[in-house]
Formats: C-alpha cells, sequence, structure tokens
C-alpha cells in the first residue's frame, strides 16, 4: 500500500478472537446464583466493567467490588485461559513488523491490556500502545483517534486502521483514515474488508 506507514490494529476481535470476550459469563459462572441479580446490577447499571475499560478504577478495584477475593488471580485466570490469539497473528507480525509501524488501539482495562501483550509476547511487534483504561478515553470517541496520531506522529492518511465494529471504522474513516473491517461477527460493511491475517497480508504486499 503506497504512502502507508502505520497499522493501527484492534485487540478484542481482532488479535484476540473473542470481539466481546466472556467476562461477564467468567463471572456469572463463577458466583452462586443467588449473586447473580448483584452482578447485574453492577455490570448494567453501575456500568463497572466500562468504568475499569475508562480508567476510572484498576483491575483490583473493579474484581473486588464485583466479589472476587483475589483479584489478581482472577484477572490472570481469565485472561490467559479464556481468550484466543489468533493464531493468524504472530506470522502476519514477523513477515510485516520491521516495514510498518504497529500500534495497539484497544477499548481496554489497563492492566488486562499489559497483562495480554505480556502472556502472548506481543510487546516487541508494537511501536505504541494506545489502551482506553490509560488515556481515559474510548473508541468510538474521535479523541482517541487524535490522540493516537498525535502520539505516533503520523497522519491519518498514512495510517490504516484495523477493527471488527464498523461504528469504529467509520469514526477512524472521518479523520481521514484508511479502514478495514476484520469481519469476525459478520457485520455489514461497504467499505474494505478481510476474513483473516493473511487476507490482510496481502494488502500490503
Amino acid at each position: 500500500m503506497q504512502n502507508i506507514s502505520t497499522i493501527i490494529l484492534d485487540m478484542y476481535g481482532v488479535i484476540i478472537e473473542e470481539s466481546k470476550g466472556k467476562f461477564v459469563p467468567y463471572t456469572y459462572t463463577h458466583f452462586d446464583a443467588s449473586e447473580h441479580d448483584r452482578i447485574r446490577k453492577l455490570f448494567r447499571e453501575e456500568q463497572l466493567f466500562t468504568r475499569a475499560g475508562n480508567g476510572e478504577i484498576s483491575s483490583d478495584t473493579f474484581l473486588s467490588l464485583l466479589g472476587y477475593e483475589d483479584p489478581q488471580y482472577h484477572m490472570k485466570n481469565y485472561l490467559d485461559n479464556y481468550l484466543t490469539l489468533d493464531d493468524g497473528f504472530i506470522p502476519f507480525a514477523e513477515a510485516l513488523y520491521r516495514k510498518y509501524d504497529f500500534v495497539l488501539l484497544s477499548n481496554d482495562v489497563s492492566e488486562w491490556s499489559a497483562h495480554l501483550t505480556g502472556h502472548y509476547g506481543l510487546n516487541r511487534y508494537f511501536k505504541e500502545k494506545i489502551v482506553s483504561g490509560d488515556v481515559k478515553c474510548r473508541k468510538p470517541d474521535k479523541r482517541i483517534f487524535a490522540l493516537t496520531l498525535d502520539k505516533i506522529g503520523r497522519t491519518a492518511a498514512e495510517c490504516v486502521f484495523v477493527d471488527n465494529s464498523v461504528i469504529n471504522l467509520e469514526a477512524a474513516a472521518a479523520l481521514g483514515m484508511n479502514p478495514v473491517l476484520f469481519n469476525r461477527d459478520g457485520e455489514a460493511y461497504t467499505g474494505e474488508i478481510v476474513n483473516s491475517f493473511e487476507e490482510l497480508a496481502q494488502r500490503f504486499r
């Protein structure tokens, strides 16, 4: 792709196969059914997960408020054992990260993102990691895209943005980025679509 210097990648639904994660069902399974109304209120009414992902509370506080007695254990147990790294990502990254700057742009709890990239050995590929929990705003807010461009020192036109959410792609495109839908969830989209990292790699060769 001519004039492209940077590949900006989403985590959940792109690098990690689970687009919505599995933490909510993980939590319901962990606690007795008598606790489910309390947990539902924390997730839906008090937006506890969203607050953690926005950097308003730490992972330990988030998990403790849910009722987990060992927050560190459950963070690691969930992230290590209930999510799936797309097996096409490492070959894709190895083939291209020396030629293009790789940037992670993820809506996530700060500590969770740091653990995931460390657990899977991904840090070596990313020139920058922009995580909602760190910067206190999240996709599709255009501020996080503008912040990303400022952080990496690139123009929007130099960046390809890969996400599994159409609304996120539309926000990035409004700033001039080159959007690509990673078609994990079968969303309708009129722009460029790929179904795997193998297909995505073809766009850069």
